[in-house]
């Protein structure tokens, strides 16, 4: 690499050869970017530390048996509500997306989701108080409470990543000289994909309050495991708003649903082809006013570009969502050995804290020192591969359970008279539940390629009036995967679980092999576009 000779010219606009052919690096990434990302943090702190508790507090009843539990619902009608949370949960994003865009804003649509998340979890603190579920609250606090958090949780998914994208500059790329006294181009996209990697650490790190949380439950009482998660958020809301004046708040650009949904209609009626919506004499509709220009269309078409990545992740999904419900019963099954089965859930974001910065520090840095392309279609297909694999971990570990006794097939069902002894639990199989411990580091590799991957792709490719739109049809993918949990439902639940793992898990082997066939010449077309950004961005940076 090229020593620089004039280290007082830098930094400096680089040029088109110079962004071509020098190493790229992270731009500088601002202060209230990570306060946004701690934020976001927190809130999924309060999430995992509530939630990984709603499996026995739905399941298994109140004072009875080996494992916590309230009111007594059983596994697979368990298992239905926690995915009719999930789906609630992953369509609200649409309807906070559009009134982000459209007209309240970013900051104000996140206000709104934290104040509705911080009431919906006093609720269900509130009526898991013994007194409370003696009386019979208990099921109907629980709804409310998914109702609001599904809601305030929907909120912030429309308009956290897009958030925290915002407050890095979009600035031309820049030549500076780097620790090692190398000429190298800065790069916003790197600086994107490093904080949404962080904030991706930041939020496992959090979610290990599953960890106390579950052992409240074990030993103390729900009522305690959801009081403390609860705290915790209410305090966290402070900064952002004593500090809201330092953010950057793009003002919403106005309702251009409309206009998309023409450019979509002219298309369709001109053999699917977006360049008949362009404003040009030959356009369809060239006796009528067309206000917009053709870089409208682009962007639109850029942004079905990215929907259409989005539609495959719902298999992801679908498997994903086995950890919020089917993995965790699953742990039930096993010897706990002194710990709740919600607990070892924590292997999870323990996982991926240990994993994530191998990949961002390590992994991809590495690679794109020797040129060696890693986009995030790559890396999404990726993703799939570790998911399949992860679920076929979970068909394999299940087949294991139910070769050992005394259950077999039906762990927990049957009657055991055992002597009490510590570590143990009467109707669990003879294994222990430490197996279960590759099974969340395979997982962890692929959400933290898939998701983040996905999150950058479609930032980076979604309208500019939009991108709290697509970043919503995300979710909208995990809803449908949640929707398709509900119809597994009734399978979710002995002896039919190795064949339910098995399925889900060729299901997502054979997506990633067509995921890869269908888009791979998508990051050569990601890669050229963001060279032309960066050009066009240095010319302007010139003129002015």
């Amino acid at each position: 690499m090229e020593k620089i000779e004039d280290p007082e010219s830098l930094p400096r606009i680089a040029t088109k050869q110079e962004i071509q052919n020098l190493i790229h690096e992270i731009d500088d990434i601002p202060i209230t970017a990570w306060l946004l990302t701690f934020t976001g943090a927190v809130t999924q702190l309060a999430r995992f530390g509530i939630t990984v508790a709603w499996q026995n507090y739905l399941q298994n009843p109140r004072g009875h048996g080996p494992l916590p539990g309230a009111l007594g619902l059983g596994q697979a009608t368990a298992t239905t509500i926690q995915n009719a949370f999930l789906f609630f949960q992953y369509i609200s994003p649409l309807p906070f997306a559009i009134l982000s865009d459209s007209w309240i804003g970013r900051y104000k649509t996140m206000l709104t989701s934290l104040v509705l998340l911080t009431t919906g979890y006093i609720i269900l603190f509130v009526t898991s108080l013994p007194i409370a579920l003696e009386n019979g609250a208990g099921l109907g606090g629980l709804i409310a409470t998914m109702t609001l958090t599904g809601l305030g949780q929907g909120g912030l998914s429309a308009v956290m990543y897009p958030f925290i994208g915002d407050q890095i500059p979009d600035r031309p790329p820049r030549v500076k000289m780097n620790k090692k006294g190398e000429l190298v181009v800065t790069d916003r996209q790197l600086a994107i994909q490093y904080t949404f990697n962080g904030f991706y650490w930041m939020v496992n790190i959090a979610s290990l309050s599953s960890i106390p949380t579950t052992l409240m439950e074990k030993h103390i009482d729900f009522w305690a495991a959801y009081l403390l998660p609860t705290l915790i958020l209410a305090i966290a809301v402070l900064p952002v708003i004593l500090w809201n004046k330092r953010l950057v708040k793009l003002p919403p650009q106005g309702n251009i649903l409309p206009h998309a949904s023409r450019v979509i209609w002219i298309a369709c009626r001109s053999n699917f082809r977006l360049d008949a919506a362009n404003p040009s004499p030959e356009s369809v509709d060239s006796n009528r006013s067309i206000p917009w220009e053709s870089s409208f269309v682009d962007e639109i078409r850029r942004g079905l570009k990215a929907c259409r990545v989005i539609i495959c992740f719902v298999v992801f999904w679908l498997c994903y969502n086995q950890t919020t419900n089917n993995i965790i019963s699953q742990a039930g099954q096993m010897q706990l050995q002194g710990l709740s089965n919600d607990t070892i859930s924590a292997l999870n974001p323990i996982a991926c804290t240990i994993v994530g910065p191998v990949i961002q520090s390590l992994i991809i840095p590495f690679l794109r020192r020797h040129r060696k392309p890693f986009g995030p279609i790559l890396r999404m297909t990726v993703a799939f591969l570790f998911i399949a694999a992860g679920i076929a971990y979970a068909a394999g570990l299940q087949q294991l359970i139910y070769s050992r006794g005394p259950c077999y097939k039906y762990p927990l069902e049957c009657s055991v008279v055992t002597e009490e002894e510590a570590g143990t639990s009467a109707g669990a199989n003879n294994i222990s539940v430490w197996f279960q411990t590759p099974l969340y580091f395979l997982l962890a590799v692929g959400e933290i390629l898939g998701l983040v991957s996905l999150s950058e792709y479609t930032y980076s490719e979604a309208p500019t009036q939009l991108k709290a739109m697509v970043q919503a049809l995300q979710q909208m993918a995990a809803a449908i995967g949640a929707a398709l949990g509900m119809a597994l439902g009734p399978i979710s639940k002995n002896p039919w679980l190795v064949i339910l793992y098995a399925s889900l898990s060729g299901t997502m082997a054979l997506s990633a092999v067509l995921f890869w066939a269908v888009f791979r010449k998508y990051d050569a077309i990601y890669e050229m576009r963001k060279a032309e950004v960066t050009e066009e961005n240095g010319k302007k940076d010139d003129v002015e």
